[in-house]
């Protein structure tokens, strides 16, 4: 017995006499050949395995090393919790309907991965435009000497969470609802709904849940630009603002370009579907953008996180450290340049430091693995995590 009803043929799809009598929690659809369903489940194996060990790895590398629990990085661990969770549920359950092709489980499993993947996804939204207001507080100081602090940043975190939760959890109390979608292997908000309170509802989560993140993202790193610009031109440090400034701006764009890339399909076909619940649309042409969507927790840690060259040596030396003690043998008279987080902030600045060592320690000196944090400084003269 089915724990959350569901609508008379069960999949809430109105479309044409094909899927009148289709119901997806007991049978396939008909049209869509099954290794097609075979191909989505193999899809949907390689998204949830890389996001899974992905963003566990972020989880874990953040909170093995001490430098790297900073309140600017708070944001991106709460992004990562969020993309693993996606996986985990509603990978894991589209992965294991398209085995068999329909929601063999029941409308319950449509009800849950159809929330957990909406409630997680706008969770990894707003944390995606609430990094980029951080950064632009963090760089551009609009606030003057105030400086972010792990308070502020909890605060976020519990303002994305909560937001996201309060837009997600209508559908589940009567405010539209989760339905299958055309191919039967998903679930989603009830797009299709030509009903005046399901109406109200999909412009309303169009606009606060992807419209309001957008413009955030947009107009934090247009700020952004523009300040790392005018510094470059009042200073006129040609080799040391304008390459950091390059380097920023590249980032920039990717993050944008990342974001409009994974969402702004889904967003459109949402749209669309809302303003012609009638249209017909081939099943497989209409379940592109829902699976689309789904690969952003696998490229979310690498442009967010991967790309951080601090990050990647923590990375590294963390599975180097797995088996064996990691080790390093010093350099006699190095110098070495240490990258330090002011403990007021969470701004980073290069600081040297010369280490001399004596060569006549027997058996050669060791330091341990915690010093990862050894970088270049003429890499990371802005460093905007």
């Amino acid at each position: 017995m089915d724990v959350f009803p569901a609508p008379a043929n069960k999949s809430g799809l109105p479309g044409p006499s094909g899927l009148a009598d289709w119901d997806p929690f007991r049978h396939p659809l008909a049209s869509v050949q099954p290794w097609h369903f075979r191909l989505l489940a193999a899809v949907m194996l390689v998204v949830t395995f890389l996001s899974l060990a992905e963003n566990l790895a972020v989880i874990l590398v953040t909170s093995k090393f001490k430098q790297l629990r900073q309140p600017i990085n708070y944001m991106i661990v709460n992004l990562s919790v969020a993309d693993f969770l996606v996986s985990l549920t509603g990978g894991t359950i589209s992965f294991l309907a398209n085995l068999r092709g329909y929601f063999y489980m029941g409308c319950w499993a449509c009800v849950l991965e159809g929330f957990a993947v909406t409630f997680f996804g706008i969770v990894a939204l707003w944390s995606l435009a609430l990094l980029a207001f951080e950064r632009y507080v963090v760089i551009c100081r609009p606030l003057g000497n105030t400086r972010l602090e792990g308070k502020h940043a909890a605060l976020g975190i519990a303002f994305v969470w909560s937001f996201s939760f309060i837009w997600t959890i209508p559908p589940t109390m009567g405010w539209s609802s989760y339905t299958a979608s055309k191919i039967g292997t998903t679930c989603e908000p009830n797009w299709y709904s030509q009903a005046y309170t399901d109406h109200t509802y999909i412009i309303t989560f169009f606009i606060t849940c992807f419209i309001v993140p957008l413009l955030v993202i947009l107009v934090s790193y247009g700020k952004l630009m523009r300040k790392l610009r005018k510094v470059s031109e009042t200073q006129g440090w040609l080799g040391t603002t304008r390459k950091p400034e390059r380097q920023v701006t590249r980032m920039v764009v990717v993050m944008i370009v990342a974001f409009l890339i994974c969402w702004t399909p889904y967003a459109a076909f949402s749209v669309l579907v809302t303003a012609c619940p009638s249209i017909e649309l081939d099943p497989r042409l209409a379940a592109i953008p829902a699976f689309f969507s789904k690969t952003a927790t696998v490229y979310n840690p690498i442009i967010y996180v991967f790309m951080n060259k601090q990050f990647r040596k923590c990375l590294t030396q963390t599975f180097s450290c797995s088996n064996r003690d990691c080790r390093v043998q010093r350099e006699p008279a190095s110098e070495r340049a240490m990258l330090t987080w002011d403990k007021r902030g969470s701004e980073m600045s290069p600081v040297a430091s010369r280490t001399t060592v004596s060569r006549g320690k027997t058996g050669g000196e060791y330091r341990n693995c915690r010093s990862f944090a050894q970088l270049a400084a003429s890499e990371n003269k802005i460093c905007p995590m």
